[in-house]
């Protein structure tokens, strides 16, 4: 019998079914372990079953022994495996539904089929993971989730410090036009695919090998990879990280300069964008921030931060304490761990130490970090200290190249862990989930178990007996930072400097303190203040030392951080320096995003934004970038005249939605004087 004339993959009815209906473009896009409907077209009738054999395959090497090839007849039966039954017969089609089992590697196959005397390539379709289905090793029972996690194409990012949290909206876009194939493209780039094809194709089917591929290929370290990550406040070449608002420009910057690392990354754009890579090929996944998030180098728990004794914080060792980390958590199950450890799984894109040799971490079980299961794959003892490290701070003096330790904080790192929630845009707070209590018996035990593994040759405690006499004995002063007024930028910094008499002896305290501009994971910008004093303090008194800077000392040296850090080093004579340290975040003026109209689908809607110029100077190069999937194709770059003191600048443009639902609009507002302000506002489109 001769073959098919034609096929018809039945693009819409089976996309609907398998949950890929989102996605634009027309091609096929299956879920693993589902069964889909193929209707071929003869040019004559044909009987009830006619004697073919259909093949699949994936990859350039394709073979039956890795799974990436299966070749099976139309019969009655499934085997598990792939299969193909009989649907229906018409006159001169057949209508056959086929099987793919649940743990198929992902990617894009070719569907063949093999008559009597001659085989038809068919064509190609997708095959991404299923959390749909129970048997999928990503499978995600509860509805409200797997539509987060999977299915919702906007969200929002945690950045800020403890004591100043916020929001930033991040357009992840995973149905936007090409984005999968360019997905796809990641895993094909990665040095795994380089090295041997055939066995990384295999591999497809794990989602943890996936999520540690793509955890290397976010970054352009070792591979060529998405993004090119630089902390140094100098992005000269490249885009500021915080002017990115969505990973669909960084993907498609990505293809379009045929795969060289887009610049600039920082650790919220490297999450944002492996979280499109997972929600894509349907591996459920969720953004989280870690504030003061440890950076262990040496994997001793502990973290070693360093000043000099006139107030300035050195950069001096490798640890670091970031003020906010951020990566994603995956879900899916480790059958290489046990039962106890599937769910939620960290992956981490940011490139901070290499793992194997690659800069790459993860997948590392969030009940295993919890647990303090550092022994086990992959990367825990890492992800274990960004929430748990000791801080321990130091006193270092060039003159004579000594250092003392000046105090030890066990509770400090790893705060406020959190991710956007379910269905909603308010915080959800997931520290619990990574560690018992700060301080509680629990999380000290596992403290210690975690540390016996990491260091079995310890002789002693490193809480008591390591401590210095000259620690043991307490402080006669407390000093802490207190904000007075608002932190604005183009506004003078005021802050006292309270200190406190503990004794009831008179105290004469040199105070030493400096300000500097940082980025977010505690690279030092520039210092843009400094002051001594000399203060004497009565018993048990307290008193105000007043801090100010002026806008004009720090106007060149803030970066989109808007971080300062301001640090206090007080001795008394014959004491232990107190070390007193606070990074503050200044507010950037307000950007406010309004809808004109009632917003439709294929209607076009006007959008205007609003900003006033705070500053008593003008501000120039001002350029809007706008973006939101379903809102507008691609993103709208709009140069805005320069601002006069003081001015109120109003400028209007026009989306086109292009989907119903509740859809997000980012915006990103940049100028010479402040390099990168945001703004997201929900809109409903009618049908």
């Amino acid at each position: 019998m001769a073959g098919p004339t034609s096929v018809n993959w039945n693009v819409s009815s089976n996309r609907q079914a398998h949950h890929t209906d989102r996605f634009y473009g027309s091609g096929l896009i299956l879920r693993r372990g589902q069964v889909f409907l193929v209707t071929l077209i003869y040019n004559t009738n044909v009987g009830s079953a006619p004697n073919i054999t259909f093949i699949v395959s994936t990859g350039p090497a394709p073979s039956e022994s890795a799974r990436t090839k299966a070749v099976f007849p139309l019969s009655n039966g499934s085997s598990g495996g792939w299969s193909a039954k009989l649907q229906a017969s018409q006159g001169n089609s057949l209508t056959i539904a086929i099987s793919s089992p649940a743990n198929a590697p992902i990617g894009q196959y070719t569907l063949s089929v093999q008559g009597s005397s001659s085989t038809m390539n068919l064509g190609t379709f997708i095959m991404l993971f299923n959390p749909w289905l129970q048997a999928d090793s990503v499978f995600m029972s509860n509805a409200a989730e797997r539509e987060e996690y999977v299915q919702q194409d906007s969200g929002a990012i945690y950045v800020g410090s403890t004591t100043h949290m916020s929001m930033v909206g991040w357009n992840f876009g995973q149905f936007e036009q090409d984005i999968l194939s360019i997905c796809l493209s990641v895993l094909d780039r990665s040095l795994n695919f380089r090295r041997d094809a055939a066995t990384d194709v295999a591999r497809r089917n794990d989602p943890k090998y996936v999520g540690r591929v793509l955890s290397a290929m976010i970054n352009s370290n070792d591979d060529n990879g998405v993004l090119a990550g630089n902390w140094s406040g100098n992005y000269a070449g490249g885009l500021d990280p915080r002017n990115w608002n969505g990973s669909v420009e960084i993907l498609k910057e990505w293809k379009r300069s045929n795969y060289r690392p887009v610049r600039f990354g920082q650790c919220w754009v490297f999450a944002g964008t492996l979280n499109t890579v997972l929600r894509a090929l349907g591996i459920p996944s969720r953004v989280i921030t870690n504030f003061n998030s440890a950076h262990d180098t040496d994997r001793n728990l502990s973290v070693d931060v360093y000043y000099d004794p006139m107030g300035n914080p050195l950069d001096k060792g490798s640890d670091s304490v970031w003020n906010f980390h951020v990566w994603n958590e995956a879900w899916f199950t480790r059958t290489d761990l046990g039962p106890k450890y599937n769910g939620w799984q960290v992956l981490d894109a940011t490139p901070q130490e290499r793992s194997q040799g690659v800069f790459q971490c993860g997948p590392a079980s969030v009940v295993g970090v919890r647990e303090g299961d550092v022994n086990q794959e992959f990367d825990m003892p890492f992800v274990f200290a960004e929430v748990n490290a000791d801080r321990i701070i130091w006193i270092y003096d060039k003159n004579t190249n000594s250092q003392k330790k000046n105090s030890s904080d066990p509770q400090s790192v790893g705060k406020y862990i959190s991710t956007k929630a379910v269905g909603s845009y308010s915080r959800m707070d997931v520290t619990d989930q990574y560690k018992f209590r700060e301080g509680s018996r629990q999380e000290r035990e596992v403290f210690e178990r975690a540390l016996s593994s990491l260091k079995p040759n310890r002789l002693f405690n490193p809480t008591s007996a390591e401590s210095s006499e000259r620690e043991d004995r307490k402080p006669s002063i407390s000093g802490k930072f207190k904000v007075n007024g608002v932190l604005a930028v183009g506004q003078e910094v005021n802050l006292s400097l309270i200190l406190t008499n503990l004794t009831t002896d008179m105290k004469t305290v040199t105070v030493n303190m400096t300000a500097w501009t940082i980025v977010y994971n505690g690279t030092l910008v520039h210092e843009v203040w400094k002051d001594s004093s000399t203060i004497s303090l009565d018993p048990e008194e307290e008193t105000l030392y007043p801090v100010k800077i002026s806008y004009a000392e720090y106007q060149n040296y803030l970066k989109a951080d808007n971080m300062i850090r301001i640090t206090a080093v007080c001795q008394v004579p014959d004491e232990g320096e107190v070390v007193v340290a606070r990074d503050i975040i200044l507010d950037n003026p307000t950007l406010t995003l309004e809808v004109l109209d009632q917003a439709r689908v294929q209607k076009p809607v006007n959008v205007q934004m609003l900003f006033a110029n705070p500053l008593d100077e003008p501000v120039k190069n001002c350029v809007l970038m706008v973006e939101g999937s379903g809102l507008l194709l691609g993103n709208l770059k709009i140069d805005v005249p320069t601002l006069r003191p003081k001015e109120r600048s109003r400028v209007r443009f026009e989306i086109l939605p292009t989907r119903s639902g509740t859809k997000q609009l980012l915006a990103d507002f940049s100028c010479n004087k402040f390099p990168a302000i945001k703004a997201m506002l929900s809109i409903d489109v009618a049908e």
